[in-house]
């Protein structure tokens, strides 16, 4: 068990540390960068909207075999079968190491079977590819919860929340924490 702790806090401090270095190296586009300008300031419902066309600009490839195999991840995962998703987005990963989106469904199904270690070094792969990614930050904030580390969840879901101010849990987390760490004080 002290292992594992010892591994976590490697994974964290890695991972926090790439998220703040690798800023700079967002996979920037034009529509991107507009729907996340516009996210900033939305309100609940269209953020949501907007939430939806950001999933979709992430999951394009480039490649009609890729967008298959990914969507063949997904619908696995959405089954339970997370074996056979985590093979699908390997093999997208396997062509295609720089398609961000792959390495976060892999991350999120390597998480529902289980494996935390491959799922936060995934999740590390993400965020070096795209900062920008709340889902992979709330992921990450997620493990970070459930591995007894609330202070660290709290600052991954505040990132989070830095960039989709109405991310569905991550407020809700929040306020969760904030107030654990208040009945901490007293």
């Amino acid at each position: 068990m002290r292992v594992q702790a010892i591994f976590l806090n490697h994974i964290v401090a890695a991972l926090v540390l790439v998220f703040l270095t690798c800023a700079a190296q967002a996979e920037d586009t034009g529509k991107l960068d507009d729907l996340f300008t516009r996210l900033l300031t939305a309100e609940a419902d269209e953020a949501g909207r907007i939430e939806t066309e950001i999933w979709i600009e992430w999951r394009k490839s480039g490649s009609p075999a890729l967008d298959l195999l990914l969507q063949r991840g997904i619908d696995a995962l959405d089954l339970g079968d997370y074996d056979q998703a985590i093979e699908h987005f390997t093999a997208v990963i396997d062509h295609d190491p720089d398609f961000t989106e792959a390495w976060n469904e892999r991350a999120t199904a390597y998480f529902y079977r289980g494996d935390i270690g491959p799922s936060l070094a995934d999740i590390g792969h993400v965020l070096t590819l795209n900062p920008r990614h709340f889902g992979a930050l709330s992921g990450l904030a997620m493990i970070l919860e459930s591995t007894g580390k609330p202070e660290k969840a709290l600052e991954a879901y505040r990132a989070a929340l830095a960039i989709h101010p109405h991310l569905a849990g991550a407020v809700e987390a929040v306020e969760r924490l904030e107030t654990q760490e208040e009945g901490q004080e007293l």
